[in-house]
Parts: C-alpha cells; structure tokens; sequence
C-alpha cells in the first residue's frame, strides 16, 4: 500500500476554495484573516494531518533552530551536567541540539566545526580540547555569521564570549585546608603546560604559598598529559623526591583517580602519609572508601545554562553585541 503524499497548503486551499496565501496567513494566525477562516483552516489542516514544511519556515526566517555542542568528551560527569542544562535552555527555545566530542583531537574539533557550519547551525557552544593550540574555527565560524560562546576550558583570547570558573579561589581554599591541617609540603599535579587551565592553576598555587608563607620548590611542581600513564608518571616522579609532599592538589578528579590508585599500591596510605584534593567535584567521591580529603566545584551545570543563554542572546541580536565574560567562582568541597 503506497503512503499518501503530505497535504499541502495548496490543497488545503482547493478544498475550502479559498487563495494559498490565505492559508497560509491563517496557519500563521494573521490578524488580517478572521477569525471564522482561521479556524475553517485549521481544522481542515488537522483533518488532512497537514504538516508545515519546515524547510521553508527555516528558509525565510534564516534560521535553522539547531544549536551545535563541541566538548572534549561527552561521557564525563563534568560535561554531563553542562549538556542536561544546555538541552534544557534549547528546549525552552524550541531548539534541538547537535552534539560533537573532539576527543581532545584538534584536527577531530576542527572538522566536527566544518560540519556544523555546513549544516548551518544558529549557533555553537564549545569547551576547547586538551590539545588545542590555535584557533582556525574562529575565521570560520566568524565567516559564516555563526555565533559562539565558550565554557570551562576556553582559548586564551580576550574578544570572544566565554563563560569560566575561576580556578583560584578554589586553589586558594585547598591550600589553606592544607595548612590548617599542618601541611607544608604542598605539591601540584598540573596539567599540559600550555592549557590556560593548567596555566591559571599554576598561578594560583604559587600565590597560595606566598600566601601561607611557605617557599616556592620547583620539584613539587608536575605535569601529566591527562592519561592514565601521564598521571602515573607524575606521581612517581613526587614519591621518588627525598623529601615527598604530604598533601598534593591534582588538576582533576580523573588524575586524582589514577594517582591515588598508584599509592594505594606503593603502601602509601591515603589520608595519612598521603592528603589530595583535586578540582571539579566528582558526584560519586561520595560512594567511595578514602575519597580525597576535597574537591573543587566548578560549577559546570551553572556554566553550561549561562553559556546557553548567552549564546541565544547572541543568536536573537539584530546586531553583533561586544564579547562578554562571565565568571563563576570555584570552591572548595569537603569530602571528609
């Protein structure tokens, strides 16, 4: 049995003997068309399981009501709450979203952009992958009037739309609960060098110390690639030191995760010989034996809504507004 063709607006007017363009003004309720004709319109519109033809509607309006997503990774938690509250923005707007994950792959977030703008999205959220050194999508994304709004891990660029956490009150606050404790020996788990992120947090920890009065060691100070082996690398490189810190602040839970696995199996004892805190508050810290002592809210859930709103603001302007940045402080989480 052949499928019957979608009615038409055309035949919607054969049938009730009236001109298209009233239809179509009636569909779209027009206060030039009574209120007799709108509703003879649409019930035969029901009737006939008519459907508007969505790419003409887009056509004339410019829009294609699609918003793109480029995250690292779509699986972390972190990125999890940011989506739930971007979808949740996009809905109200009637927006769908289209979501990408570099894999923190340069040439990956590239491409995933290029098909994007081809498919003509009204806008893009993004959060710049660990790998990402320059910034081609700009010129882009600038050339196709496609707006777009970075979160958490953003370019280090002045002129664009960014949403953040400012790392250093939590680093600051982390720093001081080592102190309070009695700690001195504080060390870093950094990031790649270069990340803005890892560039922030190496400055907040070195004003921390100033801060509490404890001297500057360049052996306390570690980077890890983010992967596993990267992570357990660093580590090692501060147990094997003379004199090893008590209490280390890891770039994220992820590396914490890998780092305190690695002393469990040197006989290190968590907690005791051994204190972490590491940033952005991993939800299920809270189901598990000898956690880190905290961990540092980044809000990501607040940064993805914000992020969205002002993306919509940028999409909904009839003119190009300037940059804006907006920060949420982080903060320390005790998980003891």
């Amino acid at each position: 049995m052949k499928e019957s063709k979608p009615a038409t607006i055309k035949e919607i007017a054969k049938r009730l003997k009236i001109s298209p363009s009233t239809v179509s003004r009636a569909l779209n309720d027009h206060p030039s068309i009574g209120l007799v004709t709108t509703m003879r319109v649409k019930k035969m519109a029901e009737e006939l399981n008519y459907e508007p033809n969505q790419t003409a509607i887009f056509f004339k309006q410019r829009k294609t009501f699609t918003i793109g997503v480029v995250l690292p990774s779509l699986s972390e938690p972190f990125f999890s709450a940011a989506i739930s509250e971007i979808e949740n923005v996009a809905n109200d707007k009637n927006y769908t979203v289209i979501m990408g994950q570099s894999l923190d792959d340069a040439d990956r977030e590239f491409r995933i952009l290029q098909t994007l703008k081809t498919h003509r999205v009204d806008g893009v959220l993004m959060s710049i992958g660990k790998n990402t050194r320059e910034y081609p999508f700009m010129e882009l994304l600038e050339a196709a009037g496609i707006p777009v709004v970075f979160f958490d891990c953003v370019p280090d660029l002045d002129d664009i739309n960014k949403v953040v956490s400012d790392l250093e009150t939590g680093m600051l606050e982390a720093i001081d609960m080592f102190v309070s404790c009695g700690h001195r020996a504080i060390s870093l788990i950094n990031g790649p060098p270069l990340l803005p992120a890892s560039v922030e947090r190496m400055r907040a920890y070195l004003k921390g110390l100033e801060r509490a009065g404890i001297p500057f060691k360049e052996e306390y100070v570690v980077n890890t690639d983010l992967t596993t082996e990267g992570n357990e690398a660093a580590i090692s490189q501060l147990l094997a030191l003379p004199q090893r810190p008590s209490a280390v602040v890891s770039f994220n839970d992820y590396v914490a995760l890998d780092v305190m696995k690695l002393v469990r199996e040197r006989g290190v004892t968590l907690n005791q010989d051994i204190h972490f805190i590491s940033y952005a508050n991993y939800p299920l810290w809270t189901y598990m034996e000898n956690p880190p002592m905290a961990s540092i809210e980044q809000f990501p859930g607040e940064q993805g809504k914000k992020a969205a709103e002002l993306l919509f603001e940028l999409i909904d302007a009839p003119e190009r507004p300037e940059p804006v940045k907006v920060t949420f402080k982080s903060h320390l989480v005790s998980k003891a």
